[in-house]
């Protein structure tokens, strides 16, 4: 059981939500992308960041005829979601998208995978560029590690007393 009361929280602004955003974003790989017409529930998806810069924001492709750019248009709020099940890390952000046909960024964030999805390469007329920028976000972690924490779960359970298995927090960027 989680005992949120018993977990280390912390708050991180500007230059250390920005890291432990990169960082996590990146252990994890796949985003779970939300976005609505405005309101409940999310569509979510999963996708690939193309990149996560020095201010937190992300980088992303997709279609120009995408539900999810439909969304976007009507109510640019999304959520997106990671998790790094195997080390215990998990991160959930809330931010503004924008919608992009800059070729500069399409070149920029251009992969081979991407040509799956847009066959006419950086000039496929479905192509566009995502950005995200992250307003507010909470986080979760192990901060020791999976095993060790597992092993803490094991005492508290033994023992009855509850054991600090990780940190949580906010992240405003």
């Amino acid at each position: 059981m989680n005992q949120e009361s018993d977990e280390h929280i912390e708050d991180l602004s500007h230059d250390q939500a920005v890291k432990k955003i990169r960082d996590l974003a990146k252990s994890a790989g796949v985003c779970l992308f939300g976005s609505s017409f405005g309101q409940l529930p999310l569509t979510v998806r999963p996708m690939s960041a193309e990149n996560v810069d020095e201010s937190g924001n992300f980088w992303f492709l997709s279609g120009r005829s995408s539900l999810k750019n439909q969304h976007i248009a009507r109510n640019p709020q999304v959520q997106l979601l990671f998790a790094n099940a195997g080390d215990s890390e998990f991160l959930s952000l809330q931010g503004t998208a924008t919608i992009t046909d800059d070729r500069a960024l399409k070149e920029k964030y251009w992969t081979a995978f991407a040509k799956t999805w847009f066959p006419g390469g950086v000039d496929d007329p479905e192509l566009t560029v995502i950005n995200v920028r992250p307003e507010v976000g909470h986080y979760w972690d192990t901060h020791h590690g999976k095993a060790l924490a597992m092993l803490k779960i094991a005492i508290g359970a033994v023992t009855g007393k509850p054991m600090d298995v990780g940190i949580q927090g906010q992240v405003r960027p």
